[in-house]
């Protein structure tokens, strides 16, 4: 991930040189912080949407007419929990975070210039492991014969289509987006042999403020 950063970041350096001869003032590199929910729609277990954290940077900069283009690398904490059993103390929820980066490229239409847009477009997510919340890894998932800890190693990659809407001013603005995973999170599960067929697709709504320089 390191590396992914240092490259975007150039990135971000190089259009931010060549957008000082654009024709708008939307030429601009934009911080971002945030909330998401994320949630794991899946059959196989029942699971509820936590709440993580977003970090990141974006370029917005011009394409065409009432058209802009922004470019952006984000950073997050995603959270939800799974229900589990204990062999003592009964059913208990167990939190899951899933750290990961995404790239996207986002088509954004101009409803009022500096002050309100319309986003969509895709992304791609690189994900880490599942971390299981300490002292909890051996609680088995409710309706299964698994560990909590069985469920960690996820598919490394995926694919989401993205819809937002940011509002603001020139300078500080409001994004909210969501986005839905088309790929299967849970598809590497499907090859440790573990009796079930596995099948889950993220759905994150995120609340971030952009600032941009």
């Amino acid at each position: 991930m390191k590396k992914l950063t240092l490259s975007f970041c150039f990135l971000l350096i190089s259009l931010g040189s060549f957008a000082q001869y654009g024709y708008r003032d939307s030429n601009r590199i934009g911080i971002t912080a945030g909330i998401n929910q994320f949630t794991l729609n899946t059959n196989n277990f029942d699971t509820k949407p936590q709440t993580g954290w977003n970090a990141g940077l974006s370029m917005r900069g011009n394409f065409h007419d009432n058209w802009d283009m922004v470019y952006g690398i984000q950073f997050s904490e995603n959270n939800f929990s799974v229900a589990t059993d204990q062999l003592v103390l009964g059913k208990e929820d167990v939190n899951y975070k899933l750290p990961s980066a995404q790239i996207s490229l986002q088509l954004s239409y101009i409803l009022i210039e500096n002050h309100l847009s319309f986003e969509f477009g895709p992304l791609v997510q690189i994900n880490g492991k599942y971390k299981v919340e300490s002292g909890k890894e051996n609680n088995i998932i409710s309706g299964t014969t698994l560990q909590a800890k069985d469920i960690v190693d996820i598919s490394k990659f995926n694919f989401y289509p993205t819809v937002g809407i940011t509002a603001g001013v020139k300078h500080f603005r409001l994004n909210v987006s969501y986005q839905y995973g088309i790929s299967n999170m849970l598809g590497n599960l499907n090859s440790k042999n573990l009796g079930y067929k596995f099948k889950g697709n993220p759905g994150v709504l995120n609340g971030n403020v952009i600032l941009y320089l």
